[in-house]
């Protein structure tokens, strides 16, 4: 297990599993588990570009399993137990109550092989709410990098998921990928707690990280 401390953001290379009875609860945990899909699988297996793009240029995704399992019930009754708030992307996979809220994102793909939404489970006491954001090959919407992560979340979807949870100061994601949540919680001056197993994912994480609170204190 490795620790990194970058202003306000802590973050830990590490199982989750091993991680989370370490840390006290927050205010929110807003995360984007696996789905168990093995997304990475298939899109290193593809013969076309990821994004459903000819023009796009192709990610350098290698099928390392990371996704091939779902998260499970205890560690998601763990998570469900760290924050007031919760937001889950990829909610309707997995074990959980029923809910008022949800969070759609409308990736506005057109006609593709992939998904026109993805629902993010909430147990927040509103209505379901929508955002429509392109993250499609190179009419991404605002250009925005992707980062090396298959399931990377778009910048702007992460900050809309934290607008729901305004008086949430201490941010939880325990599957940190490449760092958008964390990114997206320095931009909105909340103080922020991640994870990830994946060595290579974590460095992505910590530079953008970095990358954001010095941009912060720029500007």
């Amino acid at each position: 297990m490795r620790k990194e401390i970058i202003g306000d953001a802590v973050l830990y290379l590490g199982d989750c599993r091993d991680v989370l009875p370490m840390i006290g609860k927050v205010d929110a945990v807003v995360t984007d588990p696996p789905y168990g899909i093995s997304i990475d699988r298939q899109m290193a297996a593809s013969s076309g570009t990821i994004y459903g793009n000819a023009k796009a240029k192709k990610g350098n995704y290698v099928a390392s399993g990371w996704d091939d399992s779902p998260m499970d019930d205890d560690n998601t009754k763990k998570i469900l137990s760290m924050g007031d708030y919760q937001i889950i992307f990829g909610g309707n996979y997995f074990n959980l109550p029923p809910s008022r809220c949800w969070l759609i994102w409308d990736k506005e793909n057109g006609s593709n092989n992939f998904a026109d939404a993805e629902l993010a489970w909430t147990n927040l006491d509103k209505p379901v709410r929508l955002l429509r954001h392109m993250w499609n090959g190179m009419i991404r919407k605002g250009g925005e990098d992707r980062n090396g992560h298959p399931t990377q979340k778009p910048l702007a979807v992460m900050e809309w998921c934290l607008s729901h949870v305004p008086d949430a100061q201490t941010i939880l994601d325990p599957f940190l990928g490449s760092g958008t949540t964390g990114v997206a919680a320095m931009n909105l001056k909340r103080k922020f707690i991640g994870i990830e197993r994946e060595e290579k994912y974590f460095e992505i994480a910590c530079r953008r990280i970095e990358d954001a609170q010095r941009q912060e204190v720029l500007f």
